[in-house]
């Protein structure tokens, strides 16, 4: 089939390089003229593991290409993908859809026959509707213009696996034409055994918006049973270990640390709470205000214990930074804990070094205070302290008696649970880990 992708962002850039890679003629579109040209040839101007060989190879086949032009789009293009941002608005919690509704704007007068555009980005429940009308009153086609939504489910480091292997696929379509067209588009996928869910436009906005708040909740909930495993000496790994065992609740996501962060789960909660708000349902998603700020103090839980693991005062002293991005196997740093954390020790007179394999330049332009360095020697040598923020597998597979041998005072924040306790003390350090406390240097 032939298909556009409207927005070649994270999002964008990745569905139309898998598309074409899955067969389809692909073009994508962005307003950004340099974003156009690095695109076409083979850039991805972020990072994301396996997607610049996908690119490559679907710009090689001939079946992908890039443009600035919407009239190039509509007359190329018979099923539309709108996968532009929807950020957090500068004054509120709620979403900001300039871009969305920009991109229909531009793209309505161009539509002179009949066409599907699909709806990608996560949008407040009802948006898909407004589009709608607007689509058909705008478009010279008008009624022949359908407009469906099919959420993705992305996680960064893994997206080219969930574009073309996803759990499931989820489309939102009031016609029975919308629902074969993309039954063709994923035809592959499909046949592979993905499950489908068909469904109407408002369920299909709100399973992306619901996904994401159980995701938080239960993340959440693991790092408030951390603080309460901290007030009174218990193991927080311990009692994830035990609870997940039920079938019920599952081990995933149970993993308690410095919380989530990045461009899509922090602001999709706050947007998601602001519509139920919009809509007289606030009371509903009361709840999702207690994550929010549980997932904050994880961030100043950890500064507040890399002050008394210092003696009460980080002025003056060398702390090393081990991550920027909000996970590993990504360059995004919007709202990164790591970054938080690593701002507020500045704050509070630290010499801080951060060292991040793929995030530093995003990192510098955010938080330019800091010291940036390019491996990890250099970030902890005279270190009179270590936080390991972001669970890169080259800081977890550290080795403590040579990483020992570097700094100046062998203390060590594990912020994210993935380090042995055991072996580090017995190296001589002190370790702290957020929902377990404080392990002393062993001897003997």
């Amino acid at each position: 089939m032939r298909l556009s992708v409207i927005g070649t962002g994270y999002l964008g850039a990745t569905h139309a390089a898998c598309m074409a890679d899955l067969g389809h003629e692909v073009i994508g579109l962005d307003i950004d003229p340099r974003k156009v040209d690095a695109l076409n040839n083979g850039i991805v101007p972020f990072h994301e593991p396996g997607l610049p060989e996908v690119l490559q190879r679907a710009l090689a086949s001939g079946r992908l290409h890039f443009t600035t032009s919407f009239a190039d789009v509509a007359e190329f293009a018979e099923v539309h993908f709108l996968c532009v941002g929807t950020p957090q608005s500068d004054d509120s919690g709620a979403a900001d859809l300039a871009q969305v509704n920009g991109a229909i704007a531009q793209l309505a007068p161009h539509l002179t026959r009949p066409t599907l555009v699909v709806g990608k980005s996560t949008v407040p429940v009802g948006t898909a509707q407004r589009l709608a009308s607007e689509l058909i009153a705008s478009a010279p086609a008008g009624e022949a213009v359908e407009l469906a939504w099919n959420p993705e489910f992305l996680r960064e480091g893994f997206a080219v696996a969930d574009t073309v292997r996803p759990d499931r696929l989820v489309i939102g379509v009031t016609s029975e034409n919308a629902e074969n067209q993309l039954r063709a588009v994923y035809a592959s996928i499909l046949a592979a055994g993905v499950p489908l869910v068909v469904t109407d436009l408002p369920t299909s906005e709100l399973v992306k918006t619901a996904a994401n708040a159980f995701l938080a909740t239960k993340i959440s909930f693991i790092n408030a049973m951390a603080e309460l495993c901290e007030a009174t000496g218990a193991d927080v790994g311990t009692l994830a270990e035990a609870i997940g065992h039920d079938e019920r609740i599952g081990r995933r996501f149970l993993q308690a640390g410095l919380g989530f962060g990045g461009g899509c789960l922090p602001k999709d909660l706050r947007a998601f709470r602001a519509r139920a708000t919009e809509i007289g349902s606030g009371s509903a998603l009361d709840f999702l205000d207690d994550v929010d700020a549980i997932n904050q103090r994880c961030r100043t839980r950890t500064v507040a214990a890399a002050i008394t693991l210092c003696g009460g005062n980080v002025a003056g002293l060398r702390v090393a930074v081990l991550g920027a991005a909000f996970k590993p196997d990504s360059d995004d740093v919007r709202d990164s804990p790591a970054l938080d954390v690593a701002a507020e020790l500045l704050d509070n007179g630290a010499d801080v070094v951060i060292h991040d394999p793929a995030a530093n330049t995003n990192a510098a332009a955010l938080v330019p205070k800091a010291q940036y360095v390019d491996d990890i020697e250099s970030a902890v040598t005279g270190a009179d302290l270590v936080l390991l923020l972001t669970e890169w597998k080259q800081f977890v597979a550290l080795d403590p008696a040579v990483t020992g041998q570097l700094v100046r005072t062998r203390r060590i924040i594990d912020a994210r649970n993935v380090l042995k306790r055991n072996e580090w003390a017995s190296h001589g350090w002190t370790i702290h880990t957020l929902g377990r406390g404080t392990l002393l240097p062993q001897t003997g």
